[in-house]
């Protein structure tokens, strides 16, 4: 570390706060409330918390969220999930956070200058992350108590170098953040266009309709299994064997979340065993993958370019072997409503673990025009709409690779700013 940096003891800094416990009918509504969820993936807490619980004066007073608090997770079933932090860059009014949580507040004597983008940094950096491990517990549950967290160090810059670190990676993330505000915006229009042509039918309410065995369709129309229109593909039963330290990345149903499928996590598995592997399961960008077991089971994530092979585990089912162009874009957008993920948990089987199989999914109805010129148009307009999601994700990719990569060497001092501001100034 350069030798004006000075590194101090958590309960040199921070008072140490519980979060709130309260029975499951006080929640949903009432004021602003952090989740463990909040904390844990989001690096700055959001702008706008999304959940409630029917708190108090009293409460709101003891688990108040201000600027600069660091909302720390304190217990999980795991210890990777242990000790992630989420930092606030403002004042929360009449908002408490979760009991899974401490909040640490800096001392109301200190005279330590904290930038608190800075913080959010620090604390997720591998170097603190590893700090973390030195105190951490694992019995049924990992856990950090009070004595643990007040033992963990961290190493400050003078306050103008924390506020030019921060200034040099916060851009990175607030165009993380611009692309994934873009994403949803893309998927919200595209969920939009299918409902318009392919539920309510809206350019052709004023012309004919026939009956149907999904209802009144319109004449032209004519009802089809999933099977007519593309082809799901099962994965391939890696064996435990197989997966190694390192390699290429091996997608099971954890990784399918929130329409996206993420590497975060994924088995790896020895070249030599994915050279021996059928080529039909190696998953190309931007396919759509469908959970097939468990309580996952129904959800579609679109695959961005994350650089490497990756191949397709058992359960997991990938839309392959379009009937038409962009029939693929058409049934994933389709399932990947509201409508399609019902369909699916209706149709999977089994009290203890629920279950679609590929042609379970196949056997879903859907509704198209017999002249599929028609909807050219629109397909082409989902198509683009989906091409751009798919760089949007890629790009964030490269971008979250060069903030981890300088977060890394800037936090432990290793480089100064200047060798990374040409590199930075051209990812934005």
């Amino acid at each position: 570390m350069p030798e004006n940096w000075k590194t101090f003891k958590f309960e040199e800094l921070y008072d140490i706060a519980s979060g709130l416990s309260k029975s499951r009918d006080q929640f949903g509504f009432g004021y602003p409330f952090v989740t463990f969820k909040d904390v844990f993936y989001n690096w700055f807490l959001p702008d706008k918390l999304g959940d409630l619980a029917n708190t108090n004066e009293k409460e709101q007073i003891k688990g108040g969220i201000k600027k600069g608090d660091i909302i720390l997770t304190r217990t999980s079933e795991t210890l990777h999930e242990l000790g992630m932090s989420s930092v606030a860059l403002k004042d929360y009014p009449n908002s408490t956070f979760n009991g899974f949580c401490k909040r640490l507040r800096q001392k109301e004597k200190s005279t330590i200058e904290i930038e608190p983008v800075f913080m959010a940094y620090f604390l997720r950096s591998k170097y603190f992350r590893n700090e973390i491990s030195k105190y951490a517990t694992m019995t049924t549950r990992a856990s950090l108590n009070i004595a643990a967290i007040n033992s963990l160090s961290i190493t400050l810059p003078p306050f103008d170098e924390q506020q030019k670190i921060a200034s040099i990676l916060k851009p990175l993330d607030d165009k993380i953040e611009n692309n994934l505000a873009m994403n949803k915006a893309l998927e919200d229009m595209a969920m939009a266009l299918y409902k318009h042509w392919f539920v309510d039918f809206g350019p052709f309410q004023e012309g004919k309709f026939i009956d149907s065995e999904l209802g009144k369709i319109p004449e032209g129309w004519e009802v089809k299994e999933l099977g007519e229109l593309v082809k799901i593909l099962g994965g391939y039963a890696f064996k435990g064997k197989d997966f190694k330290d390192v390699g290429e990345s091996v997608i099971k149903i954890k990784n399918i979340s929130n329409n996206l499928v993420s590497i975060e996590g994924s088995n790896c598995i020895a070249v030599q065993v994915a050279e021996k592997t059928n080529p039909k399961f190696q998953i190309s960008p931007g396919s759509f993958l469908v959970a097939m077991t468990g309580a996952e089971v129904g959800k579609v994530g679109v695959v961005p370019n994350y650089g490497r092979r990756m191949w397709l585990n058992q359960r997991v089912g990938m839309i392959s072997k379009p009937a038409f162009k962009y029939a693929d874009i058409l049934v994933g957008i389709f399932l990947q409503s509201t409508e399609g993920y019902e369909i699916i948990q209706n149709l999977a089987y089994g009290s203890a673990q629920p279950n679609i199989s590929s042609s379970g999914i196949e056997s879903i109805s859907i509704v198209i025009p017999n002249d599929l010129s028609i909807i050219i148009d629109e397909l082409n307009q989902m198509n683009n709409w989906h091409l751009q999601r798919i760089s949007n994700y890629t790009e964030n990719q490269t971008l979250t690779q060069i903030r981890d990569t300088i977060l890394l060497k800037l936090i432990s001092g290793e480089v100064r700013l200047k060798e990374f501001e040409k590199e930075i100034t051209a990812a934005l």
